[in-house]
């Protein structure tokens, strides 16, 4: 059953558009205000499907790096280790943004799309609101911000969902049991071990109904949008798949340069992981096939890749950061809104942040969209034309943050254990 998953949801998606087709109101087959509703009915097993996810994301990210912290042999490595995969995340995230603006900004998918007649059917009559562009920190702002990355209250936290408080949480929680004794960590670490087991059981129900949840959101999605709206932003697709692949590639030839491992070995050794990130849009729910992978077919030592891995799901979103870049740049060119020098280093840095501080679950991207797009004052309208393609774009998202985590464990152990392993 697992194995064809990613059949099963290709089918989904091929399903899902038709279905949108023949009950949207541009087929004339139901009446609009029924479309609606049989939509939002249509959806709902999608929704309940997300929903499910994000329930055990904040305890599986927990539990990993928790765990994963502890699994190093001792503090002096562990800082070695976490300098040099912070670094490799921070600097592939940010050449990705860029590579991705610039893109956008040399092919310009928008001029293919009459943003006013797109945003006079995306309303339905209701006002757009366009927000005010927001500036860059200044020095005197900077010091709240970096004060804000750090939690005062853990379970404030933990309601709130701010993944990077959680994750900085996690980690000094982390640090302080390695360096606690053996017999008194222990405990601790055994009652993770049972909760990160038991979230993976959870998330392994949930896959089941991914077919259907991808089902009823293209079905909703294609119903709501129209056929029209797809087949528009073709180009703006075409962009993403082609710059996605530019930042696969470029992570195949780091894996290479790395280890050694030529990219069509590296793709053979790692397909089954790829394809199940492709199939279920969420690196946090295949993490546990990722780690063994990584660690079976790649030949990463044990506390390298349970360090790496759970980080690289929570804060390594090469994949969402080009597509941030490349989505905001079109929906600027769409609505005609001028990004100046200021907009676009804060949309690097948003996209950047944003990207490090989300879950790997699916359609977060699109929530991490609409900050960015707040932020440089493009209408938030804008958002839905980027949701009738989303779904097939964070599929191919996924493939690329996963690619990214794993050359992430290559380029850390060669780096960190340069003599072998």
């Amino acid at each position: 059953m697992r194995e064809k998953l990613w059949l099963q949801v290709i089918i989904g998606m091929v399903l899902g558009i038709g279905t949108g087709i023949l009950i949207g109101p541009a087929a004339g087959l139901v009446p609009a205000r029924i479309s609606v509703v049989v939509g939002n009915w249509i959806a709902l097993p999608g929704q309940l499907f997300l929903i499910s996810i994000q329930f055990v994301v904040i305890p599986l990210v927990v539990a990993s790096i928790i765990r994963g912290i502890c699994a190093g042999q001792g503090s002096s490595d562990l800082g070695k280790l976490g300098s040099w995969t912070v670094g490799f995340f921070l600097a592939t995230t940010i050449a990705a943004v860029v590579i991705g603006i610039v893109i956008a900004l040399v092919i310009k998918p928008g001029s293919y799309i009459d943003g006013v007649s797109m945003q006079m059917a995306m309303s339905k009559g209701q006002a757009v609101m366009a927000a005010k562009p927001a500036s860059v920190p200044d020095a005197a702002e900077l010091p709240g911000v970096i004060t804000a990355l750090f939690p005062r209250d853990p379970l404030a936290s933990f309601v709130s969902g701010n993944m990077l408080q959680i994750v900085i949480t996690a980690a000094i929680f982390g640090i302080a049991l390695l360096i606690m004794p053996a017999d008194q960590s222990k405990p601790l670490l055994d009652l993770l071990a049972s909760v990160q087991a038991a979230c993976m059981i959870i998330v392994k129900w949930v896959l089941r109904f991914a077919p259907l949840a991808v089902f009823g959101l293209l079905a909703e999605i294609t119903a709501r949008v129209g056929l029209a709206t797809l087949l528009g932003t073709g180009i703006y697709v075409l962009v993403v798949i082609g710059s996605l692949a530019l930042l696969f590639v470029l992570y195949l030839l780091i894996g290479w340069v790395a280890s050694g491992m030529s990219p069509n070995r590296f793709i053979g050794q790692t397909s089954e992981v790829l394809l199940l990130a492709f199939s279920t849009s969420s690196s946090a729910a295949i993490m546990p096939v990722t780690l063994s992978t990584v660690e079976e077919k790649l030949g990463v030592t044990q506390s390298i890749a349970r360090f790496v891995i759970p980080l690289g799901t929570t804060i390594n979103m090469g994949g969402t950061a080009i597509y941030q870049g490349i989505a905001t740049i079109f929906l600027a060119q769409v609505f005609g809104v001028e990004i100046g020098l200021a907009g676009f280093i804060l949309v690097v840095v948003m996209a950047t942040g944003a990207a490090i501080g989300s879950p790997g679950t699916p359609g977060v991207g699109i929530v991490i969209l609409a900050t960015i797009l707040t932020s440089v004052g493009i209408p938030a309208a804008g958002i839905a034309i980027i949701l009738g393609v989303d779904r097939p774009l964070d599929m191919l998202r996924t493939v690329i943050n996963v690619t990214g985590d794993m050359v992430a464990c290559l380029v850390t152990q060669r780096l960190t254990r340069p003599n072998g392993h």
